[in-house]
C-alpha cells in the first residue's frame, strides 16, 4: 500500500458512488452503458475468485466486496428496477459487448503470468477492464451532450487508473521484484482511452460549460 495505491482505490470507489447517486437519486440511468456495467461486474467476479482463499487484510476484503456488490447492484437497477430501467438507452447502447470478452479470454489464455485457474482469470479481469469503458465512451459520443453526474462518474473512473500508473512507477523504484507488467500494460491502455473524454472534460470545465463531446 501506498499514497497512490489508496487515492486510486478512493477515486475508484467515489465513481462507483456518484453513479449510485445518480441511479438512486434521479430514479434514472440516461446516459449510462449497461453493456460497460456488465463488463465491470464481470471484471470484479473475474479478478476477485480468490475472496474466500486467500486472506490479505481487512481493508482489502471489504474493497473487494464492494466493488462486486456496487457493480451486481447497478447491473440489477438497469435490467430490473421498473423506473430505472425505462430511461436506458438501448438504442444508443449498441456496442457488442460480448467481442471484448471473447478478445480478452482469448488473450489471457494466450498471455498470462502462470497457467493456473486464479491467474488466467486475473490477466482476463486486466485485459477486459482496459476495454470496459468503450461502450461507455460510445454511447456519450453518440447522445453527445453529457449530463453532469454521468461526465464525473466517467472523469473519476479515468482518474482511478491513472492514478494506480503512478502506483506502478512508485512500486517500481522501491519493490525489489516487482513485476506486474500485464498490470502496467493494460493500465495504460485503458488510461489513453480516456484521453479524448479528459481532453473535453477540461474545456467543459475551463469555459464552465456544459460537457459535450463530438459525435
Amino acid at each position: 500500500m501506498n499514497i497512490f495505491r489508496f487515492a486510486g482505490d478512493m477515486t475508484h470507489l467515489i465513481s462507483v458512488l456518484v453513479l449510485l447517486l445518480k441511479i438512486y437519486a434521479t430514479k434514472s440511468c440516461a446516459g449510462v452503458s449497461l453493456k460497460t456495467q456488465e463488463l465491470y461486474a464481470l471484471v470484479f467476479l473475474a479478478r476477485y475468485l480468490d475472496l474466500f482463499t486467500d486472506f490479505i487484510s481487512v481493508y482489502n476484503t471489504v474493497m473487494k466486496i464492494v466493488f462486486i456488490m456496487s457493480s451486481l447492484a447497478i447491473v440489477w437497477c438497469m435490467r430490473m428496477h421498473p423506473m430505472v430501467r425505462r430511461s436506458y438507452d438501448k438504442e444508443l447502447d449498441t456496442f457488442r459487448h460480448y467481442f471484448l470478452i471473447a478478445g480478452c479470454l482469448l488473450g489471457a489464455l494466450l498471455v498470462h503470468e502462470k497457467f493456473t485457474f486464479q491467474e488466467i482469470f486475473w490477466a482476463f479481469s486486466l485485459y477486459l477492464e482496459a476495454v470496459a469503458i468503450l461502450p461507455q465512451l460510445v454511447l456519450l459520443q453518440r447522445s453527445g451532450n453529457v449530463d453532469n453526474l454521468t461526465g464525473q462518474y466517467v472523469f473519476f473512473l479515468g482518474a482511478y487508473r491513472a492514478l494506480y500508473i503512478l502506483n506502478w512507477i512508485y512500486r517500481y523504484f522501491t519493490e525489489k521484484h516487482f513485476g506486474r507488467w500485464i498490470s502496467c500494460i493494460s493500465g495504460l491502455v485503458q488510461t489513453a482511452l480516456y484521453g479524448d473524454f479528459f481532453y473535453y472534460y477540461f474545456i467543459s470545465w475551463k469555459n464552465n460549460a456544459k460537457l459535450q463531446l463530438p459525435a
